[in-house]
């Protein structure tokens, strides 16, 4: 059976350049590549890459949409907290959750969830 490597998921945007300044501006990725042909770039931050892209002859769809999240596992969840909370829409605050998650969500510019959650039993392991 073949291996998943990794996954690079590709946001639809009606606004390129807008989504671009939103996760670079407000979260601290890089642009790794835009293609204004295409109407696509790549972006990183660590070891997450996201592409974006408006739609295009290969998109077989109607609107701009997605019936999920996007979940960021990262280190100091409370610092990023502090960092966005004034930045982005708020979609939920930050809490602790019985699953031993603490984490909170934001949308970004197209209205996609973006949630950032740490495990806090590894957080209460550390001396």
């Amino acid at each position: 059976m073949s291996k998943f490597n990794n996954l690079k998921p590709i946001l639809w945007t009606d606004h390129l350049a807008e989504s671009i300044s939103f996760y670079t501006e407000i979260l601290g990725f890089i642009l790794n590549e835009k293609n204004a042909e295409w109407k696509w770039a790549s972006l990183q931050k660590d070891n997450v890459v996201l592409m974006i892209s408006e739609k295009n002859d290969h998109s077989k769809f109607n609107n701009i949409g997605f019936s999920g999240s996007f979940y960021f596992n990262v280190d100091d969840v409370e610092g990023l907290w502090l960092d966005l909370k004034e930045k982005a829409d708020v979609c939920y605050e930050i809490e602790t959750f019985e699953w031993g998650m603490r984490e909170f969500a934001v949308y970004d510019n197209n209205g996609y969830i973006l949630q950032f959650g740490e495990n806090i039993t590894k957080i209460s392991k550390e001396p």
